[in-house]
Order: C-alpha cells, then sequence, then structure tokens
C-alpha cells in the first residue's frame, strides 16, 4: 500500500484503551461503542505491547501515558528517566551527581535550608522514594544541617487512603539517616496541577512560602483526620508543620536551596514555574533550585539527569520532508503530543499544536466527555483545511476518568469517545484519508467494581489495540508480537517514507 501524498494520515490515541478477555470490570466491553465495533470488523487489527521492558520500563511495570508517547515517537525503547535515575542511585552514582553536589556543598558553606519537593509513594509512575532517601543521605554527608520535606500526597498511581503509611514510613526513615523533617504536605490535585488551573498551584504556593494551610504538630493524625472527613490523599488541601504554635517547621525563603526529585515533568511543569523561575510581576523568594529532571528547558533551571537526544525521531522525519503536521488534545495531555512524542520541547517547523483548555471540574467524573467533542471537531475541520497534512490526535477522556477507580463514568467517558471516533472516521472516508488508532497503555479493561477508594488505579500492563482504517485497502494483514514502537514505523511505510536505522521497530502492514 503505497502513500499518495493527497491523502491525509491521522494517528489516533485513544488512551486508556486496552484489551483484556475478563468481562469485570472491563469498561471497555461494559460500553455501548458501535463506531469502534465497527472498525474492528471491518478493518485490519492486531494487538501491541505497551508496557515492561518492550517500552523501556522494568519487567512487568504498567504502561503510562509518558512512556507510550515517547515510544511511539522514537520508534524503539527508549530508557526512562525513572531507570536511569534508579540505576544511578543503586549503583552509587547519585551520590557523585555533579549538579546535586554542587548544590547542596554551596547550601551547606552558606548555612541555607534545603527544601525537598516531590511526590511520596512508591508508585514509581512520578517518583521514588528510593531518590528521596537517597537525597536526604546526599544531604547529610554533604553537610546540610537544616533539610525539609515538602510532601505531596499521591492516591492515583497507589492505593487511595494510603498516604498516611508513606509518611509515616518516612519519618522512620528520616530517623534512620538522621536528618530531615517534614514542614509541609498537600494532595497532588493542588500541587500537580497541569491543566493551567493555576489557583490549584497557588495553594501548594503558599502553602510552601508563607505556611498557609490547616496547622499541625502531627503529620500522620492530619492526614487520618482528612480521611475521616471523606477527603483522599490527592485532594487533601494544605497542611503545614508546626514546631510550636504559630510557627511552621519551615517554609521555603531567600537563599535556601530547593530540590525537586520527582522524575517525571508532568504535573511539576505549574508548581516549579511558580516556585522557581523568576518573574518581575510575582513576588517570590529568590532561591536556587535543581530539578531532578528537565521539567522544561525555558526554565533555564539546572538538571541533575539531563535528556538524552534521541535521533531520527518521527517529528525529525516529518521536518526533514517538509510534511505539515498537527497535534491535537487538551491541556492535560499537551505534552504528550509534543514534547515525549517529539523528543524534545521545541515546535518542529512544520508542527501545529492545538492545544485545548481543560474543564475546570473538581473531578472528571462530573464531566467524563472531557474535552472530546471539541478534540474531534479541531480534527474536523483540520481534516477539511488540509488534504494531505500528519495529524497526532489524543483523546484522554477514557483514561483520566478511570483512573477515579468509577467505572459508569468510565463508560461513559468511553461512549463519548466513541461518538467521537464515529464522526472522525466518517471524514477520513470522505477526504480519503487513512487513521491508524492505537493507545498509550491500557488501563480502561480493568478496572475495580469495588468502591472508588479500595481500588488500586493507575494503568494495567494489558496489550492495547492497533487498526489501519484505509477504506481504499480493508484487506491489509498486520503482524502479531508488536509493540509500540513499531507505530512509527508503521506510520512512516503508510507515508512511503524510509524509515532510519534508529528505529528499532517494523512496519506491521505484511
Amino acid at each position: 500500500m503505497s502513500y499518495d501524498k493527497k491523502r491525509p494520515l491521522a494517528l489516533i490515541i485513544l488512551d486508556g484503551w486496552g484489551i483484556s478477555p475478563n468481562p469485570e470490570g472491563n469498561a471497555i466491553a461494559l460500553a455501548h461503542t458501535p463506531y469502534y465495533d465497527e472498525i474492528c470488523e471491518r478493518f485490519p487489527f492486531t494487538t501491541l505491547v505497551a508496557s515492561g521492558s518492550r517500552v523501556g520500563l522494568p519487567v512487568d511495570a504498567p504502561g503510562n501515558a509518558e512512556v507510550g508517547h515517547r515510544t511511539i515517537g522514537a520508534g524503539r525503547i527508549v530508557q526512562t528517566d525513572a531507570a536511569r535515575i534508579a540505576g544511578a542511585v543503586a549503583s552509587g552514582d547519585l551520590l557523585r551527581n555533579e549538579v546535586l553536589v554542587s548544590a547542596l556543598g554551596r547550601a551547606a558553606a552558606a548555612e541555607s535550608s534545603v527544601h525537598f519537593v516531590g511526590l511520596l509513594s512508591d508508585g514509581g509512575v512520578h517518583s521514588s522514594q528510593e531518590t528521596l532517601f537517597r537525597l536526604l543521605r546526599m544531604a547529610k554527608l554533604s553537610g546540610v544541617t537544616d533539610a525539609f520535606v515538602h510532601g505531596i500526597l499521591d492516591g492515583r498511581d497507589v492505593q487511595p487512603r494510603t498516604a498516611d503509611i508513606y509518611v509515616e514510613a518516612l519519618e522512620i526513615k528520616i530517623s534512620d539517616i538522621g536528618i530531615g523533617k517534614i514542614a509541609s504536605m498537600c494532595g497532588r490535585f493542588y500541587a500537580m496541577d497541569s491543566t493551567e488551573h493555576w489557583e490549584r498551584t497557588a495553594r501548594a504556593f503558599t502553602m510552601m512560602i508563607h505556611g498557609e494551610g490547616e496547622r499541625t504538630f502531627d503529620a500522620v493524625t492530619a492526614i487520618r483526620a482528612s480521611f475521616l472527613r471523606g477527603i483522599s490523599d490527592e485532594f487533601i488541601a494544605p497542611i503545614v508543620i508546626e514546631q510550636r504554635m504559630d510557627e511552621p517547621m519551615a517554609t521555603i525563603k531567600d537563599g535556601d536551596l530547593v530540590v525537586f526529585f520527582n522524575h517525571k515533568a508532568e504535573g511539576m511543569h505549574q508548581l516549579v514555574r511558580s516556585l522557581a523561575v523568576q518573574d518581575a510581576t510575582a513576588a517570590k523568594p529568590k532561591i536556587e533550585a535543581v530539578c531532578l529532571t528537565e521539567y522544561d528547558p525555558s526554565f533555564g533551571l539546572p538538571v541533575a539527569f539531563g535528556e538524552q537526544e534521541e535521533k531520527n525521531m518521527l517529528a525529525t522525519i516529518f521536518d526533514y520532508c517538509g510534511l505539515r503536521n498537527y497535534r491535537i488534545t487538551e491541556t492535560s495531555r499537551s505534552r504528550h503530543v509534543s514534547s515525549y512524542l517529539n523528543g524534545r520541547d521545541q515546535a518542529g517547523t512544520y508542527e501545529n499544536r492545538i492545544i485545548l483548555h481543560s474543564d475546570g471540574i473538581e473531578s472528571l467524573e462530573t464531566g467524563p466527555e472531557s474535552r472530546s467533542f471539541k478534540i474531534a471537531d479541531s480534527l474536523l475541520r483540520g481534516l477539511d483545511s488540509d488534504r494531505s497534512g500528519v495529524f497526532v490526535v489524543n483523546f484522554p477522556a477514557s483514561d483520566l476518568v478511570s483512573a477515579g477507580g468509577n467505572i459508569d463514568k468510565t463508560v461513559e467517558a468511553i461512549q463519548f469517545v466513541d461518538t467521537c471516533l464515529g464522526g472522525v472516521i466518517e471524514k477520513i472516508k470522505e477526504v480519503n484519508g487513512v487513521a491508524v488508532i492505537t493507545s498509550s497503555h491500557a488501563g480502561c479493561e480493568e478496572i475495580s467494581e469495588k468502591k472508588r477508594f479500595s481500588r488500586t488505579p493507575g494503568a494495567t500492563g494489558n496489550p492495547v489495540p492497533f487498526h489501519i482504517v484505509d477504506h481504499e485497502n480493508t484487506q491489509v494483514n498486520l503482524a502479531a508480537g508488536g509493540s509500540l514502537e513499531d507505530v512509527a514505523p508503521t506510520m512512516l511505510g503508510i507515508l512511503g517514507l524510509n524509515i532510519p536505522a534508529e528505529m528499532t521497530g517494523r512496519d506491521l502492514r505484511l
């Protein structure tokens, strides 16, 4: 099947759509999806591995949106930041990291306080407890005397209502290491917002800078009190630990060092910008900051583990060939279809990003359609205006809602996406285009029927679907045993372009 340059190509990413034969908790099987069902019946189909070592994660580790998009865009297995840092922790190389050693040394010499900010859990998606523990040891070895932890509470990548366990474990470890105190805590809903709801970020900012929040002498007791009020980990409002009555344990002030220890950029952009990027219009302390990984190169902040550049990514090929390409999604997936897919933050010469602002709702469950219809409408208009472009579109609603553990709302979200998919495929037929449909990771196919707060949220290790929708050729056979690294080579094959040697994936068309 050769590619006619006058035909548009759309990569449609249905985040969270996985394949499982088990009907229990399978929101995709339970949903009424006539348009997706027709695609399964009429067009070529196979499954792809989207987890574990096939996408650069530890064996048996579930996939996730960031890793999935990186693998799709690279056409190869890309070592994750989490794996690089875990290796450095295990080998002892972290203790010799020049950026961290220098920053901690300066803080010790100036007798400045050091603040560690990041997610407290062992979910492994955004952060690692072992990294935090090793950083505390580094601070002690560097001669730092005052070290504080500003913890972000999880409940999304791990079981809800477990924040007290992680905080208690941190307190025990702090006692063992001999340095550090917990200064403040709040849920990731506030500290890790990535949808430009800056009022949430502001709550975390004022907690760390001004000591604003619920006051307590005991972190674990305060968390359990929130549980009793029906508030789960990620939604716990700012809590400030006091060392004496009306005196916060610590706030971030001029001259202090702040180390952000999340290894995943997603969720840290707004918080780091508000705390560490100097802005003439904002009143904030002048601090030194170190990011564990590159959250945003425009910040100009020191990075302990810089990005490893991958050559000849899918986006690079688009640039080289002068292919106009469009990235369409909502705010929560903006970096996924751009920075992660590209392997760099800067947009390509021929790249146009269409990012729709996410709804300002307290919980996605109250609006499970998310921005699905607007995303679909943007794609339809794009296909009308450019009959030879490449479109990369992410529909995140199903995945975002499924993370809350409500199977009924997840079914609703899937059905909204299916309706959008029907309109998109009809337009693809109208403009004589080709659509490649897949997912960056699985999750919606395996939701516990138990209530939300007894579910382990997050993605699964199940395979994801892969379809090629071409009304001119419905008889293409697709290879079995593929993974997400095969998506880019298959797209290049459809486009009639050479697959670079750096891509270890293959064109799945037989």
